[in-house]
């Protein structure tokens, strides 16, 4: 009993005065979080707002109830609205990783200080132009007087200007574009954590760099692409400068038709069904995600 109270007055004298504990440190912690919960509630509210608005009549959005803005999506000309949406936001998707690969490669192995924050501010360019100066760029390059049709022409590659605007490929490479960002900067950090003695090992087993590249990295930076395609694919399905200014009325995504419903008609209940109809797709795509970045980690650890 003795030798018990003696360690505990050890212990006590050992401890300083900056090592005891802080009874105000989790109301500070809270107290730090309270920004972010605060915009996590506006936003919460916000949703719950439009999933109301989704079940009401128009001209009596907040007291009917009713599930004609549902049914309504049910019509063709919403289905192929939404499947339109989902194959661009997929193929800018595809399209953004794979030209993501060879910058976030650079980006994780470059050993320049120099190379990396040229690399790194050629990424973030984009993010820092508003999207509409870009959307007006690409309607200069695009335009069948504009650049890239100027330049095709004097090449010789095509004997006429080539109707980008206006279609669903000009609608892409707006897409990727503008999402490239959003592709390279996980990735890069997923690539980089990924430690350089893998590839050696690798290396001295005869490995050739596409092999290294297919087997190796990218196996043990899959969380990180996962999540690069998460981001490009939510950013991309909700996209509405870059198809309205590219597309036009030809080129009618989700987004578009949301606006549409809210500036013109005035058909709150309808462009709330289309807008909770959208949230659920992205939340399923999150989903699916999610559950492929446990089952590499599993898969990983299974290795290890």
């Amino acid at each position: 009993m003795e030798m018990t109270q003696t360690k505990k007055g050890v212990i006590k004298a050992g401890l300083g005065a900056h090592d005891a504990p802080d009874p105000g440190f989790p109301a500070r912690r809270w107290l730090l979080l309270l920004p972010v919960l605060s915009f996590l509630a506006v936003l919460s509210i916000a949703t719950l707002a439009v999933l109301r608005m989704s079940f009401g009549v128009q001209g009596h959005e907040w007291s009917g109830f009713s599930l004609h803005s549902y049914a309504g999506l049910l019509e063709p000309y919403y289905t192929r609205s939404l499947w339109l949406t989902l194959s661009l936001a997929f193929q800018s998707t595809v399209l953004a990783m794979l030209l993501a690969v060879p910058v976030a490669m650079a980006m994780a192995r470059t050993r320049s200080a120099l190379a990396r924050r040229l690399l790194l501010t050629g990424v973030l360019l984009p993010l820092l132009v508003n999207l509409l100066l870009q959307s007006y760029g690409w309607l200069i390059i695009l335009a069948p007087g504009g650049v890239l049709n100027n330049a095709l022409l004097a090449l010789g590659v095509v004997q006429r200007p080539v109707l980008w605007l206006y279609r669903e490929n000009g609608v892409l490479l707006g897409l990727v574009q503008t999402a490239l960002p959003l592709a390279v900067l996980p990735m890069a950090s997923a690539l980089k954590s990924v430690s350089t003695t893998y590839e050696e090992a690798a290396a001295t087993m005869g490995a050739s760099r596409w092999q290294i590249l297919r087997h190796v990295l990218l196996p043990l930076a899959m969380p990180g692409i996962l999540a690069s395609a998460l981001l490009v694919f939510a950013y991309n399905a909700s996209a509405f400068a870059i198809p309205l200014l590219l597309g036009g009325r030809r080129v009618t995504m989700l987004a578009v038709l949301i606006r549409d419903q809210i500036a013109p008609l005035l058909n709150w209940p309808a462009a709330s069904a289309a807008s909770v109809i959208l949230m659920l797709v992205t939340l399923g795509v999150m989903a699916v995600s999610q559950k492929l970045v446990l089952r590499t980690r599993k898969i990983e650890g299974g290795v290890q």
